[in-house]
């Protein structure tokens, strides 16, 4: 896997001051991507063990609430075991601290059903690293500045760790 950007003091992705992870590769190709660069899977650098432990030093200091994983797209196939690793690790060393993942895929019909788009071996495992999943693609018809850690109207901030335990879709809600 490769990424294009770590941002080590982020506060637009995500709830607090976070460590964001923008990986490359997307398929998707939405008119007016904000962040078109990242669609080539070989764009920026290689994600490696250094970048790793460099993201897990990141996470350290308290007044960082936590990692959100963007791109590109986490959940291509071909970057998925890449980020479990990572979202794994993250949750053994800092349980404290929440993980936030977008993606242009829809929950439902993209990464849950049998023949998804984005799923593959691990979405199951990936999904229950995340506690909350900004989903759906962008939509440039759709667009609106004014909503909060997305850009168009038909994305949504789920929340997957009530999700899980109501068996619905419940979206998320800032306390």
């Amino acid at each position: 896997m490769y990424y294009g950007e770590i941002k080590k003091v982020d506060i637009a992705n995500g709830p607090g001051t976070r460590v964001s992870l923008f990986v490359s590769g997307c398929r998707r190709h939405c008119k007016d991507c904000f962040n078109a660069e990242t669609w080539d899977f070989c764009f920026g650098k290689p994600y490696t063990q250094e970048t790793e432990r460099e993201i897990l030093q990141a996470l350290a200091p308290s007044y960082i609430h936590g990692l959100t994983v963007l791109g590109g797209e986490p959940f291509e196939p071909e970057n998925q075991e890449t980020v479990l690793s990572l979202m794994k690790r993250v949750k053994n060393t800092y349980p404290e601290k929440t993980i936030w993942c977008f993606t242009g895929n829809t929950l439902e019909t993209d990464l849950l059903a049998e023949g998804g788009c984005g799923r593959c071996a691990v979405t199951d495992e990936l999904l229950a690293q995340i506690d909350v999943l900004v989903d759906g693609p962008f939509i440039a018809e759709q667009r609106n500045v004014s909503l909060r850690f997305r850009g168009s109207e038909n994305q949504r901030l789920i929340d997957l760790n009530a999700t899980r335990r109501a068996g619905q879709v419940v979206l998320w809600e800032e306390t």
